[in-house]
């Protein structure tokens, strides 16, 4: 057996172990690598892996004979760098996931299959002259605006992907419209390394920074060349931005790449639209909207050093990238870069690890940092840099708390807010209405007998949407159509209770019929496109009264947005999770930067029943940092995150018994930690299972660890662990699952 050597292989299944196959002679030239990806055979199958690990034959003690071969070696040129290696393997070991699976999750869908049909080479639009003023002279005068702003930015941005065009809003019409005209044409990708020109930045766009601002470029800058973590802690429309693109300018001229991560896939085209309009270089993107080809051409761009800015959702982190200089997370507080199943990583902390490995600066921006960043920033594990004041004549909106008690409200607006609506929309001016629940209302009842309508796979209320005429459970995706009599006493008298963005889209628009009201949550936007058109629509004043869920909620420049109205805040201020405090005070204070951003003042309206809550209160009048300071005091004396470490061990069943069982005696297990539960889950039912939790707590993340390996070594002697379905998620941050 000389002739062969072993390779270690993680192959995408659930269990937490590496494989020891042989590598046959004839498939050992040229040298294979760790990083490659080889098909094996597992089981009674096929199935791809990836090699993490050689190993000669001569450090071997048992019988190779006993040892399976792998069948072939696949696309090696593809094969992962050693740096995404080592963070994907510390990301298996910290999360306690399948290595396999791990590995399974960072890599393209296309590089993941034994016979892929790998994409042509990518084509790109250029104009068909370089000096466009006559074209858009014509295509103004038939009014055809947005081939002509489509026109523009081929124009600037010769070289731009059909990707970048959607994503910026712009659709496969629009495109074939210029192209049948023959103002612009396609060409095949030449596919060149990323080099910085004279013309790779537009000076005209650059603004001047404040002092604040130019303090925290500098100090950036200061540290380009190594790993340092730096807080931007900066009020809504303080010009966070600016200082990445500013940070990012001496990266880029050195010809490094930035990859940039937005929490959700509705912040990407503004993002990419201010990176576009600064820099005339390769970018491109990594988000669920983009289908596999696309996805594995950002792949394929990133490692080979094509791509100088890589922007996307929380898996971009996992993307190799052949020059990385600098990492920025935007709205690094947000819950989204926190995946929620299979594999639960947080996007923040382990793009704060590649930083670390790769001794690179990393920025987390956020106008509401996190409790965990700031304790990092207090402890001097960061740099702090804080935006306290908005460019120009722009001021920070005004909070207002609205008490609804015996208040005769319409659809859940007080007369008060409904007259401050009517005042701002006479003055020519926008009005955003925040509340965060979809759908026309939470629940229907009978006014006989008070049924209501439950899901009954969730034991939870369906929530009416009427202009589907469906009850929809939100949990677990069931719908039924409306009922027209009580099914318990026969009554006619359904009545929906409480309210959705429907329903407070419906009245306004009766209430204020010379204007336009539009909506924007994830029922109006479900179409390719519809939520950078309704973005653009009310940009340009087309409509007068937003009425939007937490998609609204950050990022968005609205200039015209004078007045912002938030309704049904208080279900956090009572909430299980000792964490919702912390997200109200985030979404609260995102959603107030909407308002006021240009130079003319804005107003914040929060209804409330509780007006003379202290959360609130403190909120209101002393901001988000005297807020957090609190929290995180309250933190320390309760021995909670960020001053201990946290695993939640969950667990679901059909059966309402197991769960808890199977818990209970992982409970029983010596552990050196603070166990809480098992206790039922705050929703106990969903999509027909019975769930269970059991919170796992240490004062070190040594010992958290110590704890999770000896569960995990113990959970296959528990009777019950093959009748329930269980994980454990590393650093919570949803105790109500």
């Amino acid at each position: 057996m000389s002739d062969c050597f072993l390779v270690q292989v993680a192959i995408p299944v659930p269990l937490r172990q590496q494989f020891t196959y042989l590598v046959p002679q004839a498939l050992q030239h040229p040298k294979i690598s760790v990083g490659e990806q080889v098909l094996v055979p597992f089981g009674s199958r096929q199935v791809i892996g990836v090699i993490i690990g050689l190993q000669p034959d001569e450090n071997i003690a048992f019988d190779l004979k006993k040892l399976k071969s792998i069948v072939s070696r696949v696309n090696p040129e593809h094969a992962i760098p050693n740096d995404l290696i080592k963070l994907l393997t510390i990301s298996a070991h910290y999360y306690q996931h399948p290595i396999g699976e791990v590995f399974q999750h960072a890599l393209p869908v296309l590089l993941r299959q034994i016979s892929p049909s790998m994409p042509e080479k990518e084509r790109v639009w250029r104009s068909s002259t370089n000096d466009v003023s006559l074209l858009l002279a014509q295509l103004t005068k038939k009014r055809a605006m947005k081939q002509a702003a489509l026109l523009l930015l081929i124009a600037k941005h010769q070289n731009i992907t059909w990707p970048e065009l959607r994503t910026l809003g712009y659709s496969k019409q629009q495109l074939t419209a210029l192209e049948e005209k023959q103002f612009i044409h396609a060409v095949e990708q030449e596919l060149t390394k990323f080099n910085w020109q004279e013309n790779s930045i537009n000076n005209s766009d650059k603004l001047s920074l404040s002092t604040e601002q130019a303090v925290a470029v500098a100090a950036i800058s200061q540290h380009k060349t190594e790993f340092q973590c730096h807080l931007l802690h900066g009020i809504t429309g303080s010009g966070k931005t600016e200082v990445y693109l500013q940070a990012m300018e001496p990266i880029l001229a050195e010809n490094m790449q930035v990859l940039v991560l937005v929490p959700e896939i509705g912040l990407t085209p503004q993002m990419l639209a201010r990176f576009e309009q600064r820099f005339n270089v390769p970018v491109v993107l990594h988000h669920s909207g983009l289908n596999d080809k696309e996805r594995f051409a950002t792949w394929q761009h990133a490692k080979q050093g094509n791509a100088a800015i890589i922007i996307g959702t929380r898996s971009a982190i996992f993307t190799p990238c052949n020059q990385l200089g600098m990492i920025i997370v935007d709205e690094e507080h947000d819950p989204s870069f926190k995946q929620q199943d299979s594999f639960r990583y947080h996007g923040r902390d382990l793009a704060i690890i590649r930083a670390r490995q790769q001794n690179i600066p990393i920025v987390l921006g956020s106008a509401t940092p996190s409790f965990e960043s700031l304790a990092n920033a207090n402890l001097k594990k960061y740099c702090y840099h804080q935006l306290t004041k908005r460019p120009g004549n722009s001021v920070q909106a005004t909070l207002k708390l609205i008490d609804v008690n015996g208040q005769s409200m319409a659809s859940g607006l007080t007369p008060a807010t409904v007259q401050a609506i009517s005042q701002t929309i006479a003055k020519d001016e926008q009005v955003l209405v925040f509340i965060n629940r979809r759908g026309f209302s939470p629940a229907i009842n009978c006014k006989e007998c008070h049924w209501v309508a439950d899901c009954q796979r969730c034991n939870r209320p369906y929530t009416l949407h009427k202009s589907q005429g469906l009850l929809i459970c939100h949990h677990c995706n069931s719908q039924k159509r409306i009922p027209k009599q009580c099914p318990d006493c026969g009554s006619i008298r359904i009545n929906p209770v409480g309210q959705g963005t429907e329903q407070v889209e419906q009245w306004l628009t009766e209430r204020f019929s010379d204007h336009s009201v539009v909506r924007i949550d994830r029922d109006s936007t479900r179409r390719k496109g519809e939520l950078s058109k309704r973005l653009e629509q009310v940009a340009t004043k087309q409509h007068h009264i937003l009425i939007g869920t937490q998609m609204l909620a950050k990022g968005h420049h609205f200039p015209d947005v004078t007045l912002v109205v938030m309704l049904d805040i208080d279900g956090a201020l009572f909430s299980i999770d000792y964490r919702a405090a912390e997200h109200m005070a985030q979404l609260l204070e995102q959603v107030a930067g909407r308002a006021g951003r240009a130079s003319k003042p804005g107003t914040v309206y929060i209804q409330t029943q509780y007006p003379q809550h202290p959360l609130l209160h403190q909120l209101v009048h002393q901001g988000y940092a005297e807020f957090a300071n609190t929290g995180l005091q309250e933190r320390k004396w309760a021995k909670l995150p960020p001053y201990s470490f946290q695993a939640l061990i969950r667990a679901e069943a059909n059966t309402p018994y197991l769960p808890e069982q199977f818990l209970r005696q992982i409970s029983q297990l010596s552990l050196a930690c603070n166990l809480a539960g098992p206790m039922p889950a705050a929703m106990e039912k969903k999509a027909g299972k019975y769930r269970y939790h059991l919170l796992v707590q240490a004062d070190s993340r040594k010992r958290l660890h110590q704890s999770l390996q000896m569960i995990l070594s113990e959970i296959d002697s528990i009777e019950s662990h093959s009748r329930v379905r269980w994980s454990i998620d590393v650093d919570p941050i949803d105790l109500s699952w």
